[in-house]
């Protein structure tokens, strides 16, 4: 069952009544995860870059969207190898401040996955 987002501030975003303190990812199946920073900040110093194994991770086939939450200002990003990989997989990719991605999730009805980045 997909979660419900209820609302994200700079530092938070709050899941089905849970305040959470760090970036996430949903799965298909409504798992939800601690996004896995350290495969993307490991290659490029930090976590507003996601790479290709980052990416990798991230993916599960039968994904119809990958719908990223990029910030309250923004700031995250596909690198060109992840980016490469999404189309490889025919999963195209909606990246949104995170406040704009919390509204996109809650109406979105397809299989979709998600990443939320709580911070910058």
């Amino acid at each position: 069952m997909k979660p419900t987002l209820n609302k994200t501030r700079f530092g938070y975003i709050d899941l089905n009544g849970e305040r959470i303190k760090h970036d996430i990812l949903i799965r298909l199946d409504g798992e939800v995860k601690k996004r896995n920073k350290k495969l993307s900040k490991e290659i490029y110093g930090t976590s507003h870059i996601i790479s290709r194994a980052e990416a990798e991770y991230i993916y599960q086939e039968g994904a119809e969207r990958l719908l990223i939450g990029s910030g309250q200002f923004g700031r995250v990003r596909l690198s060109p190898e992840a980016e490469a990989y999404f189309q490889e997989q025919n999963c195209p990719v909606e990246i949104l401040k995170t406040p704009d991605a919390v509204n996109a999730w809650n109406k979105s009805e397809d299989r979709v996955i998600g990443l939320f980045h709580v911070a910058c």
